[in-house]
């Protein structure tokens, strides 16, 4: 069976009420939608962008992981969101200032 996708973003858009920091807390699900966004109007047909619950990793702040060579991202603002989709979906080059 051929590969149906080169890349699949998993963007963890967990809450939490318990005083732990969460991803959502850093507006995770409103940058997620951005990159989906991104992707589509890029025409990038091969990638795929998902939600995906707690990543385990929220206390290092938003955190997105793609596979799959499993290269774990965290980011802040929309301008982290356009270098990872300029330089890892569309170059194969890991921003390793992003990297966790």
């Amino acid at each position: 069976m051929a590969e149906i996708y080169q890349y699949h973003l998993f963007f963890c858009t967990h809450e939490r009420n318990d005083g732990r920091d969460f991803c959502q807390q850093h507006d995770a699900q409103s940058l997620r939608d951005y990159a989906k966004q991104r992707v589509k109007e890029l025409s990038l047909k091969k990638i795929r962008v998902n939600n995906a619950g707690c990543l385990n990793r929220c206390a290092l702040g938003p955190m997105l992981v793609i596979y799959p060579e499993g290269t774990w991202y965290q980011y802040q603002t929309k301008e982290d969101i356009d270098e990872i989709i300029e330089s890892h979906l569309q170059h194969d080059n890991i921003v390793e200032r992003l990297q966790r």
